[in-house]
């Protein structure tokens, strides 16, 4: 059966043939050879339906995996439960599984870049079937595959097939459950990062569902490490990092570089930039967006998309973060106007596709941040934008661009809230950093407006800022513990300018350039 499907292309097949019974079979029993007998015999039990009782539908996915060079390195059938069916309270409760944040994935790739070791990245095959579920939950039998004897049984699901919505809560637990019985120690901010130390040794292993990556500054315990996955689960390992959650990762002797020219190239694809004329910024600087009430209509889903798009390549190309996240806003009832700085954007990703973060190995690890903020710079509300960035040395590991809420009295008091917001971002990162075995006091957040120096130090000022509302206070407590300093720096020094407003090229390059972008 596989011979035959081989000489007429699996890709037809699965095209054109789904429904076919051979190649229905063959699917099933690649899905099953995939699985120790044992295990599958924990999967689920075939039953009769209870009284008051609903089984879930199933239906198989076919999907081409591909690696970061787009090239096709394996297909999969997987059986799915229909989850969208399922009801809260009833076939499930608590679901919530943690995800890495993206700013961690980076903390981790700048740690490994100054303790400079090798980061590899290992895959769970079939990981949700690990799981065990609390709940009592039925499934169909799988489409094609009813058992002859019992056609009008289902199955009574014991582990977490793929599409429960408790499946990715139960295959969390028993992951982190098995390391935390094998010597690790779980993060005390981060619950999808496991340390384990060995003398002066560590081993850092984070967790994105399924995806593993881990490193240590002691080659034997990733050895170590990999035999132990080995014989609790069936893995894949992919060898040392290069492509995960849509970043490529370029490990050098002297640093690593991510970047996303990979999906760069898709999306210029997909919407039809391959051939255009380019753009040396991603925003204009003379024309601002507008409602445009009168503006001629576009497709707002053609313009959702191509948002949807654009977020996710931030999450490596911060020098388009401003203009996305002013597009952004006009996703209800976009304009031709509104599209047209879209297009912008796409124009300029179009002249610089490999542009990139850059670690270096010899930079130091101290914490540093940026913050600032425009006044009134938003042409709808006449509310603020704020940006701020915070860097490992000269690592650039997490940075922010949002509207504020409430509309500033001046210029002064949209820079004070900005600086408190982005002083909450820099404690999270500061209290990361103790699982890392690193305890930062006084942390430098640079500003260029010598006033918020003022009112965070000194109290005689507390009495002229009133109207501000008491959470931006936070700042000041912080300050008082100690645990960050303010620091006077010149406005065209402060690289957290470029998100939160727009410049022309040659100031727009110079922020690039300082930031530690490079082109490789």
């Amino acid at each position: 059966m596989t011979k035959n499907l081989e000489e007429h292309g699996l890709f037809s097949s699965v095209q054109q043939r789904t429904n076919h019974k051979d190649f229905q079979n063959c699917l099933f029993a690649c899905f099953f050879s995939q699985e120790e007998p044992k295990k599958l015999q924990e999967v689920w039990t075939l039953v009769d339906l209870p009284n008051g009782k609903r089984a879930i539908g199933t239906k198989w996915v076919f999907r081409n995996k591909k690696d970061e060079r787009g090239i096709v390195i394996k297909n999969k059938a997987r059986l799915v439960a229909q989850g969208y069916t399922q009801e809260e309270g009833i076939d499930y409760d608590e679901v919530f599984a943690l995800v890495a944040r993206i700013e961690a994935i980076r903390l981790f790739l700048a740690y490994a870049s100054f303790k400079d070791f090798v980061v590899y990245q290992m895959d769970v095959k079939s990981a949700f079937l690990y799981g065990k579920i609390e709940e009592e939950v039925y499934v169909c039998q799988p489409p094609g595959f009813e058992d002859p004897d019992f056609p009008d049984r289902v199955y009574k699901v014991e582990k977490a097939l793929y599409g429960l919505h408790q499946a990715p809560r139960a295959w969390y637990e028993t992951l982190s459950t098995y390391l935390l019985d094998n010597g690790f120690q779980r993060g005390k901010i981060d619950k999808t990062l496991f340390i384990r130390r060995d003398k002066g040794d560590i081993l850092l292993v984070q967790v994105y569902v399924d995806d593993i990556i881990f490193g240590s500054t002691k080659k034997s315990l990733c050895t170590e490490f990999e035999k132990m996955m080995h014989k609790k689960f069936q893995m894949s390992s992919m060898g040392e990092l290069t492509f995960f959650l849509g970043l490529q990762v370029k490990q050098k002797e002297d640093g690593i570089f991510i970047s996303q020219d990979k999906y760069m190239t898709e999306i210029l694809k997909k919407f039809g930039f391959t051939d255009v004329k380019t753009a040396s910024t991603p925003m204009e600087t003379q024309n601002s967006l507008l409602k445009d009430a009168d503006g001629e209509d576009v497709d707002e889903h053609l313009y959702r998309s191509m948002i949807r798009s654009l977020m996710y390549v931030t999450s490596s190309r911060h020098d388009i973060m401003f203009a996305v996240c002013t597009c952004a806003r006009f996703q209800v009832n976009p304009k031709s106007s509104h599209l047209h700085a879209v297009k912008r954007i796409f124009r300029y990703l179009k002249s610089k596709p490999k542009l990139g973060l850059w670690y270096p190995k010899d930079s130091p690890f101290d914490l540093v941040a940026y913050t600032d903020s425009d006044y009134a710079g938003e042409s709808l509300d006449r509310k603020s934008t704020t940006g701020g960035c915070q860097f490992l040395g000269c690592r650039l590991i997490s940075w922010q661009c949002k509207k504020q809420t409430v509309v500033a009295n001046s210029t002064t008091e949209a820079e004070y809230i900005a600086a408190s917001n982005y002083c909450r971002q820099v404690l999270w990162i500061q209290n990361q950093l103790l699982d890392y075995g690193y305890n930062f006091m006084q942390i430098k957040i640079h500003i260029d407006n010598e006033i918020i120096i003022y009112i965070v130090k000194n109290p005689v000022f507390h009495s002229k800022t009133k109207h501000i509302k008491i959470r931006h206070h936070f700042i000041r407590d912080s300050y008082e513990k100690k645990l960050i300093q303010m620091i006077k720096i010149h406005t065209y020094q402060n690289v957290a300018d470029l998100l939160a407003k727009a410049f022309a090229v040659s100031r727009f390059q110079y922020l690039i350039a300082s930031i530690g972008m490079l082109n490789l």
